[in-house]
C-alpha cells in the first residue's frame, strides 16, 4: 500500500479525518471486495498526484463496522470526502481516477 494513505479505525478516526485542516478522501472498503481492490492503485495514484493538498485514507468496515453504520455504508467501495469535519461529497463503486480529482478538485 501507498505511504501516503492512512489506515485509519474508529480510534484515531476522529483525529485524522474529522480534525484535519485539509479535505479527506476516505476509502470505505473490505479485503474481500473485488471493486475495493480494483479502487487502490486508483487511490494510490490520487494520493501521489495530490500529496500535501489532501489526505486519503481507508477504513476497513469489516473491522470499524459501528464506524460504517454511523455514515450509512451500505454499498463498497464508498468513497466520502471529508471537509471541516464534514462529508461534502459521497461516491459508490469504483470510481475512475479522472471522476475522483474533478470531485477533490472542487473543494480544494
Amino acid at each position: 500500500m501507498n505511504d501516503k494513505i492512512l489506515v485509519v479505525n474508529d480510534l484515531d478516526f476522529n483525529e485524522v479525518v474529522l480534525k484535519s485542516n485539509k479535505p479527506v478522501l476516505v476509502d470505505f472498503y473490505a479485503v474481500w471486495c473485488s471493486p475495493c481492490r480494483m479502487q487502490a492503485p486508483i487511490l494510490s495514484e490520487l494520493a501521489n498526484d495530490l500529496d500535501g493538498k489532501i489526505k486519503v485514507a481507508k477504513v476497513n468496515v469489516d473491522e470499524c463496522e459501528k464506524l460504517a453504520i454511523s455514515y450509512g455504508i451500505n454499498s463498497i467501495p464508498a468513497l466520502y470526502l471529508f471537509k471541516d469535519g464534514q462529508v461534502v461529497e459521497k461516491m459508490i463503486g469504483l470510481t475512475s481516477k479522472e471522476q475522483l480529482s474533478a470531485t477533490i478538485i472542487k473543494h480544494l
